[in-house]
C-alpha cells in the first residue's frame, strides 16, 4: 500500500483519537498526516510515531489537491461544508456522519460485505452507523445464499456512542448516584446511569427515532435489497464501550440454526461465542477494545419457525467507527481507487 497524505476532520474526538491508534497498530503508511477540529480543540498537540502533531482550526481553507484521503469525523453539517470541496481537489473523501449515507451517488460501505461498491465512487465514501455495521456483518453471510425478508432488532447501545462527553457524562452520574444524589449530565435523552432510555436521536412522525430509521435505510441500501422489512428499537444503556443487539431475522426459504452458525462462522470479521451448555456469549465487557463482530445466543425463532435469532455485541469507536474507515482506505488503495 501507498503513503498517502491524511488529513483528519474531528481529529481531537474520541473516533479520531481511536483512527491514530489504529494507523499506529496496522502500521498503515502515511506520509503526512494533518489533524483539524474546532476552534475549541485547536491548539491541541497530538504525538504520532514519534512526532508531535499540532490540532489545526478547521476552515474552507484547510483543504488542498495534497490531501489524499480525508476523513471527516464531525457532524453532518460540517460534512456538507467541507466533503465537496475535498472532493473537488481531489480527495479520497470518507464520511462517518450521517450526511451521505442515502445518497444515490455516494457508496456506502462496509468491506467484508461491499467492498465492490467503491468501484463507483465519486470522490466521497460513507460509512454506516455504528449499528448497522454489526448487524449487517452478522446476517449478511446468509443473506447470500438466502435473501433476508424481515429484520427485528432492538440495540442495547454505549455512551461512547455519543461521543467522549457522553462517557464523561455517565462516569460523573455514576459518581453521583452511588451517593445517593441525582446529576444528570445532560449528555443524554434522561439520566444515564443505572438507567435504560428508549431514544437515541430524535422521533419522526410514525414514533421511531431517527436512529432507528438510520438502520433500516442503511441495511437497504448496503446488501442492495430495498425490499427488507426492518423494525429497530434503539436503547442507550450505561456501558461505556460496546453496542449490544438483539436480531431477529426471516429469509426467503426456512434456516436451521446449524446452518446460521456454518455461514456466520466462515465469515470475515464475526467470531461466534456461543455455547449454552458452558452459558458462553459475548458481552460488551468481552468486545471493548477489538474489532471483530461478535455473535452469541444464536437459536431458532420460537414465534416464526425457519427464522433465527440471535444477540451480537461490537466495539462502537473501533469496527463501528475507526477500524471501518481504516479498512475502507486498506481496500481502496488496493484497488487503486485512491488519486485514480
Amino acid at each position: 500500500m501507498d503513503a498517502y497524505n491524511i488529513t483528519v476532520v474531528g481529529g481531537a474526538g474520541i473516533v479520531g483519537r481511536e483512527f491514530l491508534k489504529l494507523l499506529e497498530t496496522r502500521k498503515t503508511p502515511v506520509k503526512r498526516l494533518r489533524l483539524l477540529a474546532t476552534a475549541r480543540s485547536a491548539g491541541k498537540v497530538v504525538e504520532f510515531r514519534g512526532e508531535k502533531i499540532t490540532v489545526e482550526e478547521t476552515s474552507e481553507a484547510s483543504f488542498s489537491p495534497a490531501d489524499d484521503v480525508v476523513f471527516l469525523s464531525a457532524s453532518g453539517s460540517a460534512s456538507k461544508q467541507y466533503a465537496p470541496i475535498a472532493q473537488r481537489n481531489g480527495s479520497f473523501v470518507i464520511d462517518d456522519s450521517s450526511a451521505y449515507r442515502m445518497d444515490p451517488a455516494v457508496p456506502l460501505v462496509i468491506p467484508e460485505v461491499n467492498a465492490d461498491d467503491l468501484s463507483w465512487h465519486q470522490g466521497i465514501v460513507s460509512q454506516p452507523n455504528c449499528t448497522t455495521t454489526p448487524m449487517v456483518l452478522a446476517l449478511a453471510p446468509i443473506h447470500r445464499v438466502n435473501p433476508l425478508r424481515r429484520i427485528v432488532v432492538s440495540t442495547y447501545q454505549a455512551v461512547a456512542g455519543a461521543g467522549s462527553a457522553a462517557v464523561d457524562g455517565l462516569r460523573t452520574e455514576t459518581e453521583a448516584a452511588l451517593a445517593g444524589r441525582h446529576e444528570p449530565s445532560g449528555t443524554q435523552k434522561r439520566e444515564i446511569a443505572f438507567n435504560a432510555v428508549p431514544q437515541i436521536d430524535v422521533f419522526d412522525e410514525g414514533g421511531y427515532t431517527k436512529e432507528e430509521i438510520k438502520m433500516a435505510n442503511e441495511t437497504r441500501k448496503i446488501l442492495h435489497a430495498p425490499d427488507i422489512a426492518i423494525s429497530a428499537t434503539c436503547v442507550r444503556i450505561p456501558t461505556f464501550f460496546g453496542h449490544a443487539m438483539n436480531v431477529w431475522a426471516e429469509f426467503e426459504r426456512p434456516v436451521t440454526p446449524a446452518e446460521a452458525r456454518e455461514l456466520i462462522a466462515a465469515a470475515r470479521g464475526v467470531r461466534l461465542i456461543d455455547d449454552p451448555a458452558k452459558e458462553s456469549y459475548p458481552t460488551p465487557m468481552d468486545v471493548a477494545g477489538t474489532d471483530d463482530v461478535l455473535v452469541g445466543r444464536l437459536r431458532g425463532d420460537s414465534s416464526l419457525p425457519g427464522g433465527i435469532t440471535l444477540w451480537t455485541v461490537t466495539d462502537s469507536i473501533r469496527k463501528g467507527a475507526a477500524t471501518n474507515v481504516v479498512q475502507v482506505i486498506e481496500e481502496a488503495a488496493g484497488r487503486g481507487l485512491i488519486r485514480r
